[in-house]
């Protein structure tokens, strides 16, 4: 088919915003074919843009050369249309333009499409790497087109919230100097400085703090960011934040903040109310009752530690565990018995043994049972059976599920089956629920090497009462950081920083870090703090994962154009990929493949 040119004629109207308002209105729409239905005498045409899709109609008043070009169109061919808007015989209540049709006087095919490799459909089966691979055609599908309108929507309203919160939008760089804390760096090599490397930033973390010494006392960015670790459905190697930083503020102003930010966004976007304040929950107190430090609160179902009760028990898998310093603990899955079967209960065995379990012990007690199923209640007296059965609230119809070990591993893989229980079950209710984790621990203790390691950026601040500890009891050390929580995902980290160049010296201390270590790693920063550091603090809202949320999608695939796979390649473009070997050159760089051993 021979493709037409424009010839003067400009859209007037987007597809899906025409409405019955519109009728007897001449328009200009364009698009593309999402369906072509030839009737014979009658043909109708679904012209889809990122708006939504209107009916062209075309029957025996069109020129005969208009109704031989639409006769002709097939699936994404690109198409300019001119007619008038008119009321349909038949409404469609499942859109939008429902209620009405163009009757086409004019048509231009401005592009000819050949058969795509999938059908562009939002309700498909098609596998994600065939998608992925052919992304644009991807994006053409309404879902994906409205979760990159909604980010839009949400990058905008973010900004006028900070604007409006008398924040000023800073560009910090994006090739910096390596600082390898945390996840590894990607680096750039320099052609210029032959030898040496930039780093892509994982946060703009020592720039914004630069800022608020440079008198900039309320910065905020949309930051891209990058971390070369492994991915998951909620993880990309490169990333979007919101990133903010405050001066001669405490925690609670920050955190009073987020949640003005958060009432706003939701409301601008969503139009739903979220409560405010948001609950707050200390990370010892999250990881007690719900073995994670990123809970979803939607539902109960807290973890219960019963180690006092069978610490001299007849069963050596509990009491030897207590007695050895770990801890036996349990969920209990109310009216759980009717899903939880004896083979369910087995997968959850096996899952829990995947994340580092031994086992999975269990009480069942089914509805048409007179007394419950439990394996090693035998091993126990009365007494101790009936206490644990009052301590897990344990009734008819409820299932109850217990891991013994060191207190690490029972809390995560409990905390990871809470979750699999509340899925099974189906208990998980809809809405959003917001929840602040705050004290952290500062340091984290390393079985391997027997010490203990940071769990934050060495700018954190220790709370004022730990401080006595920093030298003695690491342990006891706990950090002025906070993170928000929605649904179970982690949305936002961040804390108040050190601003005391002698308690930032012992921090490097504490951490391991020597004088020299410090200078070169974070010299710039140490040297601007001789000039006057103003108390501040800030954090940082991954933005693909808090649009991920609000589309209602699990992955934050949906929300990204263009996004990496597991491996961190990406399938379209094929990146990453091999480069001429004159560019490595150019960087004095050689490329060393290794033999496989055999």
């Amino acid at each position: 088919m021979k493709l037409d040119t424009m010839c003067g004629l400009k859209r007037t109207d987007y597809c899906g915003t025409l409405t019955a308002d519109k009728i007897g209105a001449e328009v200009i729409v364009c698009g593309w074919t999402a369906k072509q239905r030839d009737l014979g005498q009658l043909i109708f045409i679904d012209l889809r843009d990122r708006t939504g899709i209107v009916q062209l109609a075309f029957d025996d008043s069109t020129d005969r050369e208009v109704f031989s070009k639409a006769f002709g169109v097939r699936s994404e061919y690109v198409l300019l249309a001119k007619g008038v808007v008119r009321r349909r015989s038949s409404v469609n209540p499942d859109i939008p333009t429902g209620e009405i049709e163009i009757e086409v006087k004019d048509l231009k095919v401005l592009g000819s499409a050949e058969t795509t490799p999938f059908e562009i459909l939002d309700d498909t089966s098609v596998k994600e790497e065939l998608r992925l691979k052919y992304r644009y055609l991807d994006l053409r599908r309404p879902t994906l087109q409205n979760n990159l309108l909604m980010r839009h929507k949400v990058t905008k309203v973010t900004r006028d919230f900070f604007d409006g919160e008398g924040f000023l939008e800073i560009e910090t760089p994006t090739l910096i100097k390596s600082t390898p804390e945390g996840a590894r760096d990607y680096l750039v090599p320099s052609r210029i400085h032959k030898g040496s490397f930039y780093a892509l930033p994982q946060s703009p973390q020592m720039y914004k703090q630069l800022l608020m010494l440079s008198g900039f006392d309320r910065y905020m960015q949309i930051a891209r960011c990058y971390r070369d670790e492994d991915l998951r459905a909620d993880r990309q190697p490169e990333f979007t934040q919101v990133d903010l930083e405050m001066s001669f503020v405490d925690m609670d102003d920050i955190l009073s903040l987020g949640e003005r930010y958060i009432k706003y966004l939701f409301k601008n976007v969503l139009g739903v109310d979220i409560k405010v304040p948001i609950r707050r929950m200390t990370y010892t107190e999250a990881m007690e009752n719900y073995g994670s430090d990123k809970p979803d609160v939607r539902f109960d179902m807290k973890l219960k530690n019963i180690s006092d009760i069978v610490r001299d028990c007849g069963f050596s898998v509990f009491s030897g565990t207590v007695q050895n310093g770990g801890s036996v603990r349990g969920i209990t899955a109310k009216g759980g018995a009717a899903k939880l079967t004896r083979k369910e209960i087995d997968k959850l065995t096996e899952a829990a043994k995947g994340i580092g379990a031994k086992g999975l012990a269990f009480i069942r007690w089914a509805e048409d049972a007179e007394a419950p199923t439990c394996a090693f209640e035998k091993f126990l007296t009365p007494d101790e059976f009936n206490a644990i059965m009052q301590a897990m609230n344990i009734e008819k119809g409820d299932v109850a599920l217990f891991v013994a070990d060191k207190n690490a591993t029972v809390l995560s893989v409990l905390g990871a089956i809470r979750l699999q229980v509340a899925a099974k079950l189906d208990i998980i209710p809809e809405g959003y629920e917001f929840l602040w984790i705050t004290e952290f621990p500062f340091f984290e203790y390393n079985e391997e090497t027997g010490s203990y390691d940071a769990m934050h950026h060495p700018f954190t601040a220790p709370l004022d009462e730990c401080l006595e500890y920093l030298d003695t009891a690491p342990e006891k050390v706990f950090a002025k950081a906070y993170d928000l929580v929605l649904n179970g995902v982690e949305l936002s980290s961040g804390s108040i920083r050190i601003s005391d160049p002698e308690l930032q010296k012992k921090m490097f201390a504490a951490l391991g870090l020597s004088d020299e270590d410090a200078a070169e790693k974070f010299g710039f920063l140490v040297d601007a703090y001789r000039y006057g550091a103003p108390p501040h603090g800030g954090f940082g809202i991954g933005l693909d994962r808090l649009t991920m949320l609000m589309c209602g999608s699990d992955s934050i695939r949906d929300v990204i154009a263009f996004p990496k796979v597991a491996n961190a390649s990406e399938l379209m473009s094929g990146a990453p990929g091999r480069v001429d070997d004159i560019q490595l050159t150019d960087l004095s760089i050689a490329i060393t493949e290794k033999e496989d051993k055999e």
